[in-house]
């Protein structure tokens, strides 16, 4: 697995060979949700299989969403977001590639008010993007926590004119990843 995710790590990361004191730490749990609320029918999904590294020597961070893993409670909502909406066999993943902005010293502990800039792929669709958040550092463990906007015309994402005012325009997304450093 580990090796898995150092070529991973390699390909995301420019191909670059990483230096020496990189530290690479890798998602072991993760969250992705989102809400969209309309006057109709709110909807609600979450995603517990997204994967994740951080490179904490240059704060390259890659998220990669596998889109078909979104549960919905209602299964013909599930179908029709991975069939008409996010067309998950057509575009299997939803990722983040990016860096983070401020320098954070992460053998410090403690809470750290945080940015990333970089580029959003959803539906196929890259958008430069800037996303903020929250690291926490402590204990060889690093916690994230982020929420977001999501606007579907940003990433060509259709709304049949049938069904316009049960989906939202904009999504909120939440995220909250755990990583652990990575044995090399």
């Amino acid at each position: 697995m580990v090796k898995k995710l150092f070529i991973i790590a390699f390909f995301c990361f420019g191909g670059s060979i990483l230096p020496v004191e990189a530290q690479l730490y890798t998602a072991k749990n993760s969250e992705v949700d989102f809400f969209s609320k309309t006057p109709i029918e709110d909807i609600k999904a979450l995603n517990t299989k997204s994967s994740s590294i951080i490179n904490t020597a240059n704060g390259e961070i890659v998220v990669k969403i596998p889109v078909d893993q979104f549960q919905f409670s209602n299964k013909l909502m599930q179908q029709h977001f991975n069939e008409n909406y996010l067309e998950s066999e057509k575009y299997p993943y939803a990722t983040f590639k990016g860096k983070i902005n401020e320098v954070i010293n992460f053998t410090k502990t403690g809470v750290y008010e945080v940015s990333a800039s970089g580029i959003l792929n959803i539906h196929g669709v890259n958008q430069e993007r800037t996303i903020k958040g929250s690291l926490t550092v402590g204990d060889g463990i690093i916690n994230l926590n982020s929420k977001f906007d999501v606007l579907l015309i940003d990433h060509k994402i259709d709304i049949p004119k049938l069904v316009f005012k049960k989906i939202a325009e904009k999504i909120a997304v939440s995220a909250r990843v755990t990583y652990i450093l990575s044995k090399k």
